[in-house]
């Protein structure tokens, strides 16, 4: 959800996460041992290929940072689309990693989500400038909390003032929830019962519940479910093949993948690929592939997905520096300034077992990069500068 690295709020998000991580020794053993083991060994770039940059990054994130598994496509300035694996795709079996692996996408969500409620913008069902309330009457109440006065260009951007429904009591202990259902409701009503974080407009704070806030605007206005929405006008429209929204119930993902791991305080993991995505639903809930996120962030700013007005109203930005240095936050899309010069524009996602990080340039270059556990400050950074790398070098 996240993705799925914000002010204070990134800082909290990321150490709960690891915080509230699940130990399991057994599975840590295992991992000391299997990573150890193959860390060192350098995986083909791709077939008939020698490791480069982005492989070397891959086995650095895995080797110096403890990562079980990383994975990345990138599509280079020459057209060519190439696929990287390190470490191991299953900690108790030492099996490999599938190449282009499915992985949870976390808060990559919100960009098919902030996608399809653009769409109905475009079609005249939905003014981005209206209020929560023309739609959902009398859904935000609370402590300094007014759907009269937020605005559906403010949820998109995170500048509602909506404050988080992962920092609720309810999600306080993922080992109480990973195979629980959640209903979108429930969700909501862990942020309700919070107080606002600022009043509407005021500032840039990013929150979870804003994208649930959305799905449940694009159930209303459509009379359809989210996934469903998503699926007909984003999934299906550009041909995502190993991309899926979570039927209620569905915990598992489809096809070959890493497993992914939530990392308890004492460095422990727990196998998460099995969970139910409820809990993160329009903010987070997407099964795809780093191909496949490269093809969706292609097409979106390729103008496939959007008419050019909306399109334009997506990549109007303010500033978002919580997030990392210069980056700008658009409606459920983000800039950030490469070394070699221009922006990458996509989003990132993290969710219990995976954490993603990538987007495509104006000029066509594309990259994503999955690891297996979310990791440490460190780690996040070294996936920065890893995805850096691969667009630049």
């Amino acid at each position: 959800m996240n993705e799925h690295v914000q002010h204070n709020r990134a800082h909290r998000h990321r150490r709960g996460r690891r915080g509230l991580a699940v130990a399991v020794a057994s599975v840590a053993a295992v991992a000391a041992g299997v990573v150890a083991a193959t860390a060192l060994a350098p995986t083909a770039a791709f077939a008939g290929g020698r490791p480069d940059s982005v492989q070397s990054s891959l086995n650095a994130l895995v080797k110096d940072d403890g990562l079980p598994a990383a994975l990345a496509t990138v599509k280079g300035r020459d057209g060519h689309t190439r696929s990287y694996t390190a470490g191991v795709g299953d900690l108790a079996t030492g099996a490999k990693v599938p190449v282009d692996g499915q992985v949870r996408i976390g808060s990559n969500t919100k960009t098919f989500t902030a996608v399809v409620v653009l769409q109905l913008v475009a079609e005249g069902k939905i003014g981005l400038d209206a209020s929560v309330d023309t739609y959902l009457p009398g859904l935000l109440r609370g402590d300094g909390i007014d759907g009269r006065n937020i605005t559906v260009r403010q949820l998109l951007q995170h500048t509602s003032g909506l404050p988080d429904y992962t920092d609720a009591p309810a999600l306080s202990d993922f080992r109480t929830i990973q195979h629980r259902y959640f209903e979108p409701r429930e969700l909501l009503d862990g942020a309700l019962a919070q107080k606002a974080r600022f009043a509407p407009g005021a500032r840039w704070e990013y929150s979870n519940t804003n994208y649930i806030v959305a799905g449940l605007l694009i159930q209303k206005v459509t009379g359809r479910p989210v996934g469903e929405e998503i699926t007909k006008r984003v999934i299906d429209r550009i041909g995502l093949r190993h991309t899926y929204f979570p039927t209620p119930g569905d915990m598992t993902i489809h096809e070959a993948h890493p497993e992914g791991y939530n990392q308890g305080a004492d460095g422990s993991l727990h196998d998460f690929s099995e969970m139910d995505p409820s809990m993160a639903w329009a903010a987070g809930a997407i099964v795809s592939t780093n191909s496949d996120l490269n093809s969706f962030f292609t097409a979106l700013l390729g103008g496939r997905l959007l008419p050019a007005a909306q399109l334009a109203e997506m990549r109007t930005t303010v500033p978002a520096e919580l997030l990392g240095p210069g980056i700008r936050y658009g409606l459920g899309l983000q800039s950030k300034p490469l070394s070699c010069g221009g922006l990458l524009w996509g989003h990132g996602g993290t969710i219990p077992g995976y954490r993603s990080r990538g987007g495509v340039t104006d000029d066509g270059r594309a990259a994503s990069i999955t690891v297996t556990t979310i990791p440490g400050d460190a780690g996040a950074q070294h996936m920065a500068e890893a995805l850096d790398a691969a667009l630049c070098h």
